[in-house]
């Protein structure tokens, strides 16, 4: 019988291994045509191995997909192995809610270009101010496997009492725009929040992006935390070169530029020769109100741009922000003209060309706004600045030269912000509680409050739990209880509701809605901007001409005006200081010019400014710090100029005014730019102040740092600057309320609290840490402490070159024009200038301007014991006399 063969064996095909999540996002790269940086493979290949870093590249270059790609690669994975993807996984932070819509778009493309049928949905939800009742509804339910979020609606999500079961799973955070949050009280509100989520979820990781910082490890290493066992950040630089290009737009003469100024309209009809609807175009101003008379100005010249010129900035509704930025990307808005609420998150790739108005101030700024052109990688990115008066083709030239040299001035940063953690304590006794010493462990694990120490800490705690010492009376204070497990909670639901609608940091003068009569909402203007129109007075605000009706409910009534008008509105804290890194390149600068060294398209041009300079006086540099001293029918003046800011020569003005008055008793006028400072003693024929003789004989004492915090506190009225800045402290640690359930406060209510309670603490507990607080911070704030004594001592080591001028200089005239500007017409400034030997001064002098340049302080008695009284405000304050406020300088 035949053996029966036995049957084929059935061999099992092989199981085919899915491609990774990395491999598809690479396959879909492909596809596009696109092939990934080697800073992008370095940066997955660093997520992948567990780390932390900082992605530290231009703008444009794609860094965004660099640090998202990582964990998207991972929830891929892990969706293909089953995973449903129903807790959140990654959090996406930016300070912009505005642009949380677009980082959304972005971040789901990838994710729907390799999508496949039995894919579970990778979702990404946004969560922010702007973010819907019925989606924050739905979130409570289930956060989104990618949320984007700002740091305020982090805070919030932590206050949640389930916040650790809803971030146990959570494997990355991407903070944009690091740079911008670290230096404000912001990034130490994201340091916070990652010191919790690195507890809720160990092994967590963090990235961040950034294009401009002067030392990118140190920032990397505030990002990511001091953990124990915890690698050190790494940071990833981009290995191909994206140049920035710094032109500037000149006039047909240098003599058409004034040598005082601050809106440059004069400017208006070259900058309309270079702009075309056609060719996309940012034209940025370094403040709001400039940007509003720029944006009038060009429609008032090209009508029939009307449909393709817009203006953006963060007062104005976001609706119309938002359209705005629509319309860029679609190209139906060829020109905008704008401030810093475009410098950051948005990708308008579109655009071609950036202007800057004016000097941009900082590197890091000018870096920033010219990558906004030609946004993509490898390509040079181009800034055409425009100056506004004649010193400013130096700042520009000086501007290029430390943007080819890489000096990028480094970021403040605001280590062991009391206030921020008062709020940070009752933000998480909501969020599920806290035991104090677990907490205080996690808290020291940020680079902020690396130092803190337990007594600065339990006082904290102290002041959340029933007001400290001095307001343990009111129930109001008393935000947080322990429990007999020793567990921080918060008490109450209105409490609650209380303290969620005033998390963050962000403060200022309280602002009022501007509406039609309809309700269409226009903005937000400052309150006390609005409290000194009357009905029927016209202003410029959103490029509209707009009368004023009434006030109502902290809203602004407002019709559209029959006639033009000239009044813009002022913001508070809109005008930015010369930076660090551009004071020294502009010293360097000038001390080539005077070499005779004119390497620059700028200072060839400005070739005659700088030879009346020296004609007149002398240019600047040789290592030594001018000092002009001038005798007109006035009386006696100096002018000091030693090119470090507007904030330290503030400081520095009154400083010295104490010190020469403790050498002569004497009243000083100061005024004080960018530039320099103008002391002006009001002297008669047979009287003389020898401010050269006193510079010559005591410039030891004069420009010393020793003493120099108590002579700053006996020289200004420290006590109203104090209650100011207080009163943005006790808003933050939650002292005083801004916001409660269906009601706003004003800012006179918030201000008369925040001095209340200020007062209580001075007289009944002078060491009060959150009262010292605000002292540090007004002193760095208005002043510059810190760069104020690097400047006296730089000073000191340096020669101070006296001249004797007859007339003022082109340095000094803006300092001269800007102190008579405070009590006198138009006319009657250029009189005066004229008398003292001005040619030209209706030329020299911008009388345009929608805001000064510069600012000044009134005569007072300066000696030793004196307050000075008057100190203007940012946005002109007192001093102001007829309606309508002084001329513009």
């Amino acid at each position: 019988m035949p053996t029966p063969i036995p049957p084929t064996p059935v061999t099992e095909e092989p199981a085919t291994v899915p491609p990774s999540g990395l491999a598809r996002l690479k396959q879909w790269l492909d596809g596009r045509g696109f092939a990934p940086w080697s800073f992008q493979d370095r940066t997955w290949a660093a997520y992948a191995e567990g780390r932390s870093g900082l992605v530290h590249v231009p703008t444009g270059s794609g860094k965004t997909w660099a640090a998202w790609f990582g964990p998207l690669a991972e929830m891929l994975d892990d969706a293909a192995a089953g995973d449903p993807m129903e807790s959140v996984r990654v959090l996406h932070v930016s300070p912009l809610r505005a642009v949380g819509r677009d980082v959304r778009l972005a971040l789901e493309e990838p994710i729907v270009g390799v999508r496949t049928d039995i894919d579970p949905a990778i979702e990404v939800g946004v969560r922010s101010g702007d973010t819907t009742a019925a989606e924050r509804a739905r979130q409570r339910k289930r956060l989104p496997a990618t949320l984007v979020t700002t740091p305020e609606s982090l805070s919030l999500l932590l206050a949640q009492r389930d916040a650790a079961t809803r971030f146990g799973d959570l494997r990355c955070v991407i903070v944009d725009e690091w740079h911008e949050l670290m230096s404000s009280k912001r990034g130490v509100q994201v340091e916070l929040g990652l010191a919790r989520l690195r507890r809720f979820s160990p092994g967590l990781r963090t990235w961040g992006l950034s294009a401009t910082f002067r030392d990118p490890e140190a920032a990397a290493t505030r990002l990511c935390g001091v953990v124990e066992d915890q690698a050190p950040p790494v940071v990833i630089r981009d290995e191909i070169d994206r140049p920035v290009v710094v032109r500037s737009l000149l006039p047909d003469d240098a003599e058409s530029l004034p040598w005082a100024g601050h809106l440059g309209i004069r400017m208006a009809p070259k900058l309309l020769e270079l702009l075309d609807p056609e060719i996309p175009t940012l034209v940025f101003t370094n403040t709001r109100s400039q940007a509003e008379r720029w944006y009038e100005e060009i429609l008032k010249s090209r009508p029939e741009w009307m449909e393709r010129l817009a203006l953006h900035h963060g007062s104005i509704d976001r609706e119309v922000r938002t359209r705005v930025e629509a319309g860029l990307k679609d190209g139906t808005i060829g020109i905008a003209v704008c401030t810093s609420s475009l410098d950051l998150g948005v990708d308008f790739s579109p655009i071609q060309r950036v202007v800057q108005i004016g000097s941009p101030k900082g590197i890091g700024r000018l870096i920033q706004r010219a990558g906004r052109s030609g946004h993509r990688h490898g390509e040079s990115c181009e800034v055409i600045c425009v100056p506004t008066h004649a010193f400013e083709l130096v700042e520009i030239a000086a501007a290029r030269q430390a943007v080819a040299a890489g000096e990028i001035e480094s970021r403040p940063v605001h280590d062991g912000a009391l206030d921020c953690l008062v709020q940070h304590l009752v933000t998480v006794g909501l969020g599920g509680g806290f035991e104090p010493q677990e907490l205080f462990d996690e808290i020291r694990t940020s680079v902020t409050y690396r130092h803190l120490d337990r007594a600065a800490f339990d006082w904290c705690v102290s002041l959340a739990e029933h007001g400290g010492s001095t307001l343990r009376r009111y129930e109001k204070y008393h935000r947080i209880v322990r429990g007999e497990d020793g567990r921080y909670t918060v008490p109450g639901r209105r409490l609650a509701a209380i303290h969620r609608l005033n998390i963050g940091t962000i403060t200022g003068d309280g602002t009022i809605s501007i509406r039609y009569r309809n309700g269409t909402r226009l903005g937000s203007i400052e309150e006390r901007f609005i409290a000194r129109l009357e009905p029927g007075e016209a202003f410029l605000f959103a490029g509209k001409f707009l009368e004023f009706v009434s006030l109502h409910d902290m809203q602004a009534i407002v019709r559209p005006a029959s006639k033009r008008a000239t009044l813009t509105p002022h913001w508070a804290g809109t005008r930015f200081p010369l930076s660090t890194a551009l004071s020294t390149a502009v010293r360097r600068t000038l001390d080539d010019a005077r070499r005779g060294i004119l390497d620059e398209p700028e200072t060839v041009f400005a070739a005659p400014i700088l030879e009346a300079q020296s004609r007149i006086s002398r240019i600047p540099g040789g290592g030594k710090v001018l000092a002009e001293v001038m005798r007109s029918d006035d009386g006696d003046h100096l002018f000091l100029h030693p090119f470090e800011g507007r904030l330290v020569h503030e400081g520095l003005a009154v400083l010295l005014a104490l010190r020469f008055g403790r050498i002569r008793p004497m009243s000083f006028g100061l005024s004080f730019n960018d530039h320099g400072i103008e002391f002006h003693a009001e002297t008669g024929e047979d009287e003389r102040l020898d401010f050269a003789g006193m510079l010559a004989s005591s410039g030891s004492s004069l420009f010393t740092s020793e003493g120099l915090v108590s002579d700053l506190l006996e020289s200004v009225n420290l006590g109203e600057l104090g209650k100011r800045q207080f009163r943005e402290v006790a808003r933050v640690a939650g002292l005083v309320v801004q916001r409660y359930p269906g009601k706003d406060s004003s800012a006179r209510q918030l201000q008369a609290g925040a001095s209340l309670i200020h007062d209580v603490y001075r007289e009944f507990d002078p060491g009060n840490l959150l009262l010292l607080q605000a002292e540090r911070e007004v002193m760095e704030r208005q002043f510059e402490e810190h760069r104020l004594a690097r400047t006296l001592e730089r000073i000191g080591s340096q020669t101070v070159e006296i001249v004797e001028i007859e007339r003022p200089s082109p340095l000094a005239l803006p300092l001269l024009a800007d102190r008579l500007g405070m009590t006198l017409s138009t006319e009657s400034v250029l009189e005066r200038l004229r008398k003292m030997g001005v040619d030209r001064p209706e030329a020299r002098v911008a009388t345009e301007s929608s805001g000064p340049g510069s600012s000044s302080i009134p005569a007072g008695r300066s000696g030793p014991g004196s307050r000075r009284r008057g100190r203007r405000n940012r946005s002109g304050g007192e001093g102001r006399g007829r309606k309508g406020g002084r001329p513009r300088w």
